[in-house]
């Protein structure tokens, strides 16, 4: 007879999901009201608020996609990109593939610009394909890669795209809350995010927004928006167009109680402030810096371009990737995320995201990776990694 669920208590170190926040938790506990109550539309109007702030915008349309950030990624696609559309994708990593695959499902032709995994996208091979593709319309990049671990100048590539009458789609599933991220400023025109990653939420939501620029072209659209579920014109109609008492349309039910656990992160991030967090993020990253190079781990990504929240390292000669990750998880209740595409069996991703984001992590991390390496015999120095996080951290 199948029982009752009870996940054991694990740290969650990899790309994703991040440790959540006990208040988070005990928000989505709490009882369920219905998605057009009046209090639930306070609350979202609330999120909407909230979010402007984590994006740092001003942008109206501002709101969480009832699904997770693939969904988020979607959203932009489908509604700015039209059948051919020529649309300039900058890859460095597995997620500007997925870019690849949602602008040709839009019926559009997709321009790689590719650069290598583990660097970022450079604004001179991007300068080259719009000069050489005129025709094209609409420029997309990541701005944290997740698969490596690198970032990208957001201000750089959204100047460029809009220097050849581009609009700007921007994958910020991972930055949003880790690292600087100033939509209005650097001239992102539509982007997305999730709440697993450095918000420490739980998965299935996912925050976009879009500038007025891209409004106006959703609205421009000669063709219908290929999925009716994410097409912002009906989902706008839910989510208000800001006025004071403007009465909702149905459109779906809302995931209600995640609502709860995203307003719940949002209102953490609001009371730590989102230059603190970021600065949280990078004073955690250098003493996980410190403690694995101790240990003899070498990154994989340019210190310059490199995200504190996503620590992309090599996984050293010999070592056997899957039974170092299950040994971690099963004997340390420890995870940490394996490579995704040419970097599988090659790299290991470790998480510091969010709630994840403190000491007692990073010393149980560089503790637990320095017995199993050791354990196993790997070419690693033993015994000098946690002395190593100490002193980073001052102590």
């Amino acid at each position: 007879m199948i029982t009752s669920f009870h996940p054991p208590q694990r740290t969650l170190m990899g790309p994703g999901p991040s440790d959540v926040n006990p208040r988070i938790l005990e928000a989505m506990g709490r009882p369920t009201i219905g998605h057009l109550d009046p209090l639930f539309v306070k609350m979202m109007d609330e999120v909407k608020s909230l979010l402007q702030y984590a994006f740092q915008t001003k942008n109206e349309l501002t709101i969480a996609v009832s699904a997770p950030g693939s969904a988020g990624m979607e959203t932009c696609f489908v509604n700015l990109v039209e059948p051919g559309d020529t649309v300039i994708v900058c890859q460095n990593g597995v997620f500007g593939g997925r870019m690849k695959e949602n602008v040709e499902r839009c019926g559009a032709t997709a321009v790689m610009v590719m650069d290598e995994w583990g660097t970022a996208c450079d604004p001179k091979k991007l300068e080259a394909a719009l000069q050489a593709h005129p025709e094209a319309n609409t420029v997309a990049f990541v701005h944290a890669e997740t698969s490596t671990g690198a970032t990208t100048d957001v201000k750089a590539m959204c100047d460029m795209a809009h220097a050849y009458g581009c609009l700007a789609i921007v994958d910020a599933v991972t930055s949003v809350g880790g690292i600087e991220l100033r939509v209005d400023d650097w001239g992102v025109d539509a982007i997305y995010s999730g709440t697993q990653k450095c918000l420490s939420c739980a998965p299935g939501i996912s925050p976009v927004s879009f500038s007025p620029s891209a409004i106006v072209r959703v609205k421009n659209r000669k063709t219908k928006v290929q999925s009716w579920f994410l097409d912002l014109n009906l989902v706008m109609a839910y989510w208000g167009d800001g006025s004071t008492g403007t009465k909702r349309a149905y459109h779906h039910t809302a995931p209600v109680n995640g609502l709860y656990g995203l307003h719940e992160a949002l209102v953490m991030l609001q009371d730590e402030g989102l230059e603190h967090a970021w600065t949280r993020h990078a004073f955690h990253h250098q003493a996980l810096k410190a403690g694995l190079e101790a240990l003899g781990l070498k990154f994989v990504v340019p210190e310059a371009d490199r995200l504190p929240q996503l620590n992309a390292v090599s996984i050293p000669e010999g070592v056997d990737d899957a039974l170092v990750r299950s040994i971690l998880l099963n004997d340390y209740n420890l995870e940490i995320g394996a490579g995704l595409g040419v970097m599988a069996g090659k790299v290991w991703r470790i998480g510091l995201m969010g709630y994840a984001c403190r000491k007692d992590n990073v010393l149980k991390c560089v503790s637990a990776l320095d017995e199993v390496l050791n354990r196993l015999h790997a070419p690693v120095t033993q015994g000098k990694a946690i002395a190593a996080t100490l002193a980073a951290y001052g102590a």
